[in-house]
């Protein structure tokens, strides 16, 4: 038997839905980043920007929008790039386990000699791996287009925003497998790992609106990737917390699929 089967078929199954991600991702970074010069010492830009209610513009990150890592949180990391990284990440969790099972196919898997947490941790090595691809390749845009755009980011912001990044889709990817390794229904891992984006982004915008409502933050994965800007302070521990979240729910996955009657 060759080595890890699951995970090199479902990397050959989705290497055109990766390729397709890589573009969409590509023409946001690409449209964006570039209008920085135009936009961001733009004054009439700026009196846009002051005239929206200060907790709107706090709950999109645009409060340092005028600076070059602000721009890029406010457009790509934050906003555009985070929601198209994380549509993925719904997909691709979801889809691991539970869409198999829905299905039909994942007896079918199982009844060739392979072991349950092997099917999990090799269908989520794949997820890993494709989140990766796409991260790094978002990292490589934004340094590319970090000295033609004047954005001024350092060499530790941008591979800080990109950890980040990476954090918030390992989190919605692992939260959407676990669900579909707990329950076998696919719209419920939908739900799961979408629902941990939204929840996240929602907490931390409410965060934002007034000191009473700050200790929402700590509850909040879009605080711990963005709360800093590692775009432009660099790595913080808090985007720690993304990786440990995202290996508690993997481990529950493990043991809830080796637990669970497959099919019922």
């Amino acid at each position: 038997m060759s080595a890890l089967p699951l995970f090199r078929r479902a990397l050959a199954d989705s290497w055109r839905g990766l390729l397709g991600w890589m573009l969409g991702l590509a023409a946001v970074v690409g449209m964006y980043l570039p209008l920085y010069p135009s936009i961001g010492g733009n004054p009439e830009f700026i009196a846009i920007i002051e005239s929206l209610p200060p907790e709107l513009v706090t709950a999109l990150s645009y409060d340092q929008i005028t600076t070059g890592s602000g721009y890029t949180l406010g457009t790509v990391h934050g906003l555009i790039g985070f929601v198209l990284l994380t549509i993925a990440a719904v997909g691709w969790g979801a889809s691991a386990i539970a869409g198999d099972e829905e299905r039909g196919t994942l007896e079918l898997t199982l009844a060739h000699g392979v072991s349950r947490h092997q099917l999990v941790l090799e269908r989520l090595a794949a997820i890993v791996v494709k989140l990766v691809a796409l991260t790094a390749w978002v990292t490589l845009l934004v340094a590319a287009l970090n000295g033609p755009s004047e954005l001024d980011i350092s060499t530790e912001g941008i591979l800080a925003g990109g950890v980040a990044l990476l954090g918030t889709g390992l989190v919605t990817a692992t939260i959407g497998l676990m669900a579909g390794a707990l329950t076998g229904r696919r719209m419920i891992a939908i739900g799961a790992g979408a629902g941990i984006a939204v929840l996240g982004y929602a907490l931390n915008a409410l965060g934002n609106q007034n000191s009473d409502l700050e200790w929402l933050h700590a509850l909040s994965p879009y605080q711990w990737a963005y709360g800093t800007n590692p775009l432009e302070s660099g790595f913080d521990a808090s985007v720690g917390l993304l990786y440990a979240v995202a290996a508690l729910a993997s481990a529950v996955a493990v043991l809830a699929f080796r637990r669970r009657d497959v099919g019922v």
